[in-house]
């Protein structure tokens, strides 16, 4: 069984940055995606990346903000997220999975992070 544990949440003004960690423990996964979820709104895909790191995946609306990587020395998958505008503003979650024409999660979700963007 992997444990995930996400952090690097915060509040951050429209147009700024934040790094998200996902850090594993337990055993090596493969390949794991980050999700969110704002209030009064469903969970919502947001990226996702393959053991390699060659194979990513992004929702439309985070395209061209938002980069997923991972450094499997240190177990541990990043979302460099730019651009912040305030419907970025959720909890966010990371989850283990694997994608076809969507990524399916497989594991239990956590605690996640919380991500404030003001305007």
């Amino acid at each position: 069984q992997v444990q995930l544990v996400e952090s690097g949440g915060g509040l951050v003004q429209t147009g700024g940055s934040l790094r998200l960690s996902c850090t594993a423990s337990g055993r090596t996964f493969s390949s794991l995606g980050w999700f969110r979820q704002a209030p009064a709104k469903e969970r919502e895909f947001v990226a996702a990346i393959d053991w390699s790191g060659l194979s990513t995946y992004y929702g439309d609306s985070v395209k061209g903000r938002f980069t997923i990587s991972r450094d499997n020395a240190k177990n541990t998958v990043y979302l460099q997220m730019n651009s912040l505008k305030p419907e970025d503003t959720a909890v966010y979650y990371c989850n283990t999975g694997y994608y076809t024409t969507r990524f399916v999660a497989l594991g239990s979700w956590g605690q996640g992070t919380q991500v404030t963007v003001s305007s």
